[in-house]
């Protein structure tokens, strides 16, 4: 069976992509296609602020976006993760903005100093009305814009018709449904209701609910249970299977578990 991953390969130096390894063990047939591009933005800014560390209590992340702009800032070339800068990550297992929130509130005193949000022009509100309602401050600065990637609707079309319609369809982003679902139900035409969806995380799911679409299989963290599924079936949305963490492991099964409800076996 054939699935559709919208989402950027990985690198080609590193080897075979993880997800395209991943779903191989179950049979399952994986092409990747780039969904979104990046423009950085308001970078001097940024500069400026990360030139006076003492202002501030410390940085948020929540996308890899944000952190490549600070190594552009910092002119890093390096692509690693927070410790190639000097950091190290406290709370990168939230795995949502709710979570995060938590976290944060946990550890930091009301009207101390600002965290410092580099994030993008579509972040979610979540984190900043938390943490405004605790009485932390954040400071947010929006340092990327998310569009549409250039070669989307020619790699789609290339796609579909080289490749037929896909068993399974993978959702990373809300931004993914924005600019793709349209596109993949005009190329997909009646066989669009035998396409099992899939999304990363539950905004991503709200998103595809919000347009209509059952979504077989959802993929949250840290764990998507029992309380997702039912939001998710009280908005109308037919939830197949739920899996405990946006992992590699997890999606690969959330998709096999929808496409073989019947037989569920994890492979060796």
């Amino acid at each position: 069976m054939k699935v559709l991953l919208l989402k950027d390969p990985k690198d080609k130096d590193s080897g075979q992509d993880p997800y395209i390894k991943e779903l191989g063990s179950y049979s399952l047939e994986a092409t990747l296609i780039p969904v979104l591009s990046f423009e950085f933005t308001s970078l001097d800014s940024l500069f400026e602020k990360l030139s006076h560390p003492e202002c501030y209590g410390g940085l948020v992340f929540t996308s890899p976006r944000a952190l490549e702009a600070i190594k552009i800032c910092l002119k890093e070339k390096s692509k690693k993760e927070v410790e190639e800068i000097g950091l190290i990550p406290q709370g990168e297992k939230a795995g949502n903005a709710e979570k995060l929130a938590e976290y944060i509130c946990s550890r930091e005193k009301p009207n101390s100093s600002a965290l410092l949000f580099p994030c993008g022009a579509l972040k979610r509100e979540v984190l900043p009305t938390v943490l405004r309602g605790k009485g932390i401050p954040l400071e947010s600065l929006t340092v990327y814009q998310t569009t549409q990637h250039p070669d989307l609707q020619e790699a789609l079309s290339s796609y579909f018709s080289q490749q037929g319609v896909p068993a399974s369809i993978a959702f990373f982003s809300p931004s993914g449904v924005k600019f793709c679902l349209q596109h993949i139900q005009k190329l997909s035409g009646d066989l669009i209701n035998q396409v099992k969806f899939a999304a990363i995380g539950p905004s991503t799911a709200e998103a595809l609910q919000s347009a209509g679409v059952a979504v077989s299989c959802t993929a949250g963290s840290p764990t998507v249970g029992p309380s997702t599924a039912e939001a998710l079936q009280s908005a109308g949305v037919a939830v197949s299977c739920t899996a405990g963490s946006p992992t590699v492991q997890e999606l690969a099964a959330a998709i096999h578990t929808a496409l073989h409800p019947h037989n569920c076996s994890v492979p060796p």
